[in-house]
């Protein structure tokens, strides 16, 4: 049990809101990070609720799953100028819906390290055996590139085909899909504004 100078010591430093900003940036569930951490999802919502703090091993756990390090929790870096790299082999790649017996697509994010982002980057790829994904619906805006193959979207009910180098744009509180067409694997460039 921690006496109540460490508590206070502790608290002013936020952890908690600091893990579930950079989870709800990333756009990940409890059960997400709980999978890429290996801690259990009612750990992770007593760290994120302030009811416990987290040892350094286990904040590291999290921290490696975000690309920060330790110091993104206890220090002040208002003053420095946002940046950050995705190299190729560094990227993180997730399926589109965890658990799911049905592959709709992989996606990875190429901006996984910028904590405070504006917007949020993915390469997504489509293969042959992918299905339509379920629609879906977030705040914000949202921007495909298509980079090969053909992807069919529907947004609203509004169904469009693209072919490599087509874009679309549209407001993504509007329920929408994603889905491969033609005969060859499909691969798109996604810019989603973050939640904030």
């Amino acid at each position: 049990m921690l006496s109540e100078t460490l508590t206070d010591g502790l608290e002013q430093y936020e952890i908690g809101s600091k893990v579930r900003q950079l989870r709800l940036n990333k756009g990940m569930a409890l059960a997400q990070l709980s999978e890429h951490s290996g801690l259990s999802t009612a750990m992770l919502s007593k760290i994120e609720r302030g009811q416990i703090f987290p040892t350094l091993p286990t904040l590291l756990r999290i921290a490696m799953v975000f690309g920060v390090g330790l110091d993104h929790f206890f220090a002040n870096d208002a003053n420095q100028p946002v940046m950050a790299i995705t190299r190729k082999g560094e990227r993180m790649r997730f399926p589109e819906q965890q658990g799911s017996e049905d592959e709709t697509y992989f996606f990875e994010s190429l901006n996984f390290p910028a904590t405070d982002s504006k917007i949020n980057g993915y390469l997504a790829n489509f293969s042959m055996n992918s299905h339509p994904s379920e629609p879906h619906a977030h705040e914000g805006v949202e921007m495909i590139f298509v980079l090969s193959g053909e992807l069919a979207v529907d947004v609203g009910g509004n169904l469009q085909v693209l072919s490599e180098g087509d874009a679309i744009y549209f407001e993504s509180t509007t329920p929408h899909t994603y889905a491969r067409s033609g005969d060859q694997p499909c691969s798109a460039l996604i810019i989603v504004t973050a939640e904030q």
